[in-house]
């Protein structure tokens, strides 16, 4: 078992977009699910809610969103920043385009790069997804 939960997470979403699945179940946490109510604010999954399960624990139950051509929005879903090597970057230095979007940890909370110039923070760079 990876000591890296958010990649673990990443690297699910990622799988079941490359089989075509139209959900798929993430074991819950406070962090993973302000990841993936941004990537619902952004438009690259079609929804998700949280599950109890039996066993007495909570699922995030992620629905893909994919075109009508059938191909993933999401093309490419990376981790930036990995336990073993944290990556900081103040608002300043957040490089942006419109195609990608990053998610980073700031004292104001989980938000995207364009959020975060906008507030004039920094943090911790989780990941990218375009």
């Amino acid at each position: 078992m990876s000591s890296d939960v958010i990649a673990d997470m990443l690297t699910a979403i990622r799988n079941a977009t490359l089989v075509k699945k139209d959900k798929v179940d993430i074991l819950y946490s406070k962090l993973k699910l302000e990841i993936i109510r941004i990537l619902k604010e952004e438009g690259f999954i079609a929804n998700y809610k949280k599950v109890d399960s039996v066993n007495n624990k909570s699922y995030i139950r992620v629905f893909l969103k994919y075109t009508p051509n059938n191909e993933s929005v999401i093309r490419e879903i990376v981790r930036v920043s990995k336990p073993g090597r944290r990556i900081y970057r103040s608002y300043k230095d957040l490089k942006s385009d419109n195609i990608t979007v990053y998610i980073l940890t700031t004292p104001k909370g989980v938000i995207t790069d364009k959020k975060a110039k906008e507030l004039k923070v920094g943090g911790e760079v989780i990941c990218y997804v375009r």
